[in-house]
């Protein structure tokens, strides 16, 4: 007979963290079940107190909803923003007004110039050595990591798990994996969280500026990305 992994750590928050190799990946699909019927603020202070210090939050700065919540858990949480060297000047905007509002422990990762654009020269592979790299430097030494990815964006994302192990073998967390538009502006509204003025302008999903067009389809907020391309996902959440 088999028992429920604990939402905490067995021995209280003061307890040494948790790796991931104190997880099966049985388990973590438990977990996953489980974490259905809680709030994203619960499933933000399950891996707080398994994983902190060695736990990050990855923000594309679409908008400030998973930071919002995450501070008032733990707000000392690691922030992590790729700088791919592409970003609209109003994405840039956006990290300084939300690193202001909440004195962020903040991690710019920035990619090192290349004499030719890689979106030109090799738009397939961009993503990798700009986002996916990047993202593999600010994870080392981790054993967790929270996204704000969710299911209503795109049809690859709607069995996404609300934690899992990742390919690197470390936790991922997504704490607003079930949250609908409804509800992340729902919450914007209501506690006044910051967000990129280009989602005024008419754009639902936001990545670098050469790959990033208004969208295609008013029924696929993702159209816009890599618009007349077989591509719907850069894998910074594989």
């Amino acid at each position: 007979m088999t028992t429920s992994p604990s939402l905490s750590r067995s021995n209280g928050a003061a307890s040494a963290p948790k790796t991931p190799d104190d997880f099966t990946d049985a388990e973590l699909a438990e977990l996953s079940k489980e974490f259905e019927r809680l709030p994203a603020s619960k499933i933000i202070q399950w891996a707080v107190d398994n994983f902190a210090p060695h736990l990050a939050l990855t923000a594309s700065m679409t908008d400030a909803v998973l930071i919002d919540l995450a501070v008032k858990v733990y707000p000392e949480i690691e922030v992590v923003f790729i700088d791919t060297g592409y970003h609209f000047p109003e994405t840039l905007e956006t990290v300084e007004r939300v690193r202001r509002h909440y004195g962020l422990n903040l991690k710019i990762m920035t990619v090192a110039h290349h004499d030719e654009e890689l979106w030109k020269v090799d738009p397939e592979n961009c993503c990798s050595a700009v986002k996916v790299g990047q993202l593999d430097r600010a994870l080392l030494g981790k054993s967790a990591w929270m996204s704000g990815l969710r299911r209503v964006e795109a049809d690859s994302r709607v069995q996404a798990p609300l934690v899992a192990r990742d390919l690197r073998g470390l936790i991922k967390v997504n704490p607003i994996a079930m949250w609908t538009d409804e509800d992340v502006w729902g919450y914007i509204r209501d506690h006044d969280v910051i967000y990129n003025p280009l989602i005024d302008q008419g754009y639902l999903s936001i990545g670098c500026m050469p790959c990033t067009t208004l969208p295609t389809d008013p029924n696929d907020p993702r159209s816009g990305r890599w618009a007349g391309r077989d591509k719907t996902e850069c894998g910074l959440h594989l």
